[in-house]
């Protein structure tokens, strides 16, 4: 099988696999990271196809909606790849990638595997986190398990452990000082760094109207 028969049986099984998947994690959620997967690629020395198969994979199954298992989405990209034969290599690194891209399996740990095409999913996966998306998706999933939109006695907390994080029901705003407004200075690459920096000041004026709004005064 040719690499791009490969990448086009993927998204098949992405989009089959993710019909039903709350709208921030679905489809279309892949899609946009693998189109910036791609756009981050250009300005970096990779393995495309390690990329665009991390890419299009890294949220198979993700644990938020399989009780916390976080083993659940290695484990079924794996089978995926090796049914079509993939090189151990390449199926070894993309499970990697799918292990550590989230931010919560870097919460309070120095990440052990390292590699440019973990450093370039990692990024395009967080600008999908950030921005005028980024908003619209954590609103999405705050309806999904019927959070509160705010609640000025619950504060946000700063100092989550990675148990805290994964079991947390606070107000959806709280997410945003909690994690979104962090990711900026967490990238990876220059070309993911450039556009975290102008999708982080569309969140930090999207929060002041959003305060403004709150105390009545806008």
């Amino acid at each position: 099988m040719s690499n791009q028969a490969l990448i086009e049986a993927t998204k098949t099984f992405v989009k089959e696999t993710l019909k039903d998947a709350e709208g921030g994690h679905d489809w279309f959620h892949i899609e946009r990271v693998y189109k910036n997967a791609l756009l981050i690629a250009k300005g970096e020395t990779v393995d495309l196809l390690v990329v665009t198969l991390g890419a299009l994979l890294h949220d198979i199954a993700d644990s938020k909606f399989h009780n916390g298992d976080s083993t659940i989405g290695p484990k079924v990209a794996g089978a995926f790849l090796l049914k079509h034969n993939v090189d151990s290599a390449t199926i070894n690194h993309v499970i990697k990638i799918i292990e550590n891209i989230s931010y919560s399996s870097n919460i309070g740990t120095e990440n052990a595997f390292k590699s440019i095409e973990l450093d370039v999913v990692q990024d395009a996966d967080r600008l999908d986190a950030i921005g005028a998306i980024g908003i619209s998706r954590t609103f999405n999933y705050g309806g999904f398990k019927n959070r509160a939109l705010y609640n000025p006695e619950i504060k946000p907390n700063l100092n989550l452990t990675k148990a805290e994080y994964k079991a947390s029901n606070a107000p959806t705003i709280n997410h945003f000082y909690e994690k979104l407004l962090l990711l900026k200075d967490m990238m990876n690459t220059k070309t993911g760094g450039k556009i975290a920096k102008q999708r982080h000041q569309y969140m930090v004026d999207f929060l002041q109207q959003f305060d403004a709004e709150w105390e009545g005064k806008r």
